[in-house]
């Protein structure tokens, strides 16, 4: 057991952050975090919202003491681009699935798809699709799919931010895509089909951004594997701080200790309205807690981050 210990403690060393893989088609995202934990000799690897393997693009990843940081930015919005083909429904709403449906009629015009397009933005409802993650009665609802049966599901609330056609030559729609966290472009392709009246699929998808991670910031798998094979993946983590999208608080030692106790501590710094929540940081710019403002200029952890060794 100890043997054990000292292993998981050995490879939990080094610093912890966020590292962003440009997705290959075919991959899942639990592929690339299998990979992510091969180059960097690291246990805790988390994805911060699964593309499904026929999708490319942005995969944020959590790396180390990072992974307790995952539920404060996996949720933010997120950017695709991505063609709907009009005419061919499937079962899993995309193009891995099997075909259900032909539309044999005229297909709509561009007029036409751009009426629809409107009647998509700002707060919408999705039913997730069958073959999603989405789970009923604690089973994945892609599990209740494979075995054949089809179950109710609840709608949900999601908000498309931005739906611009980028080109319409049928039965193909590109589309570019603002929306929020937990909206699946499947849905949306369906979704629009069945409103022309010819149902459709989504052909293919890549996600451009996913809340503070963007393409610029993204790397191939294979640019990946070289930096862990010259000893350089480390410096392709992003620190935690910049991207939390909180004010920085910065704590003393002794106050790091009260905050990791569980402990309150006394704010300091501009007043702000009790529920106010700030990622405390100590003198390296390492993130040690979420914590939330409370009444009384009284400041109490949501979440404690213990760095590992070498955390920066």
């Amino acid at each position: 057991m100890m043997r054990r210990s000292r292993r998981r403690e050995r490879l939990e060393r080094g610093p912890s952050g966020f590292l962003v893989v440009d997705k290959p088609t075919g991959s899942t995202s639990h592929d690339m975090v299998d990979a992510a934990r091969r180059w960097l000799g690291a246990r805790r690897v988390g994805h911060l919202g699964t593309l499904d393997p026929l999708a490319t693009g942005v995969l944020p990843l959590a790396v180390r003491s990072a992974t307790k940081l995952i539920s404060f930015v996996e949720d933010r919005e997120k950017s695709y681009t991505g063609t709907i083909r009009l005419g061919v429904e499937t079962d899993t709403l995309d193009a891995e699935g099997q075909v259900e449906r032909r539309f044999e009629g005229t297909l709509p015009d561009e007029a036409q798809v751009r009426d629809a397009l409107r009647h998509f933005l700002g707060e919408i409802e999705q039913i997730p699709p069958m073959y999603s993650a989405v789970k009923k009665g604690g089973v994945p609802l892609h599990k209740l799919a494979r075995e054949g049966r089809h179950v109710d599901r609840e709608p949900k609330s999601v908000r498309i931010d931005r739906l611009d056609l980028l080109k319409y030559e049928p039965p193909f729609v590109e589309l570019s895509v603002d929306c929020s966290g937990g909206t699946y472009v499947r849905a949306l392709a369906a979704d629009l089909g069945t409103r022309l009246g010819c149902g459709g699929h989504l052909a293919s998808l890549r996600r451009t951004r996913s809340g503070p991670f963007d393409l610029s910031l993204a790397l191939t798998p294979e640019q990946l594997e070289a930096d862990a094979e010259r000893g350089e993946i480390e410096k392709r983590l992003i620190p935690p701080l910049g991207v939390l999208g909180l004010p920085a608080l910065r704590v003393e030692p002794d106050e790091i200790r009260q905050l990791q106790q569980g402990g309150e501590i006394a704010a300091s710094g501009p007043p702000q309205p009790p529920g106010a929540r700030m990622a405390a940081h100590d003198d390296a710019g390492r993130v040690v807690a979420i914590v939330e403002l409370r009444p009384g200029r009284r400041i109490r952890p949501l979440r404690v981050i213990a760095p590992f060794a070498g955390d920066r």
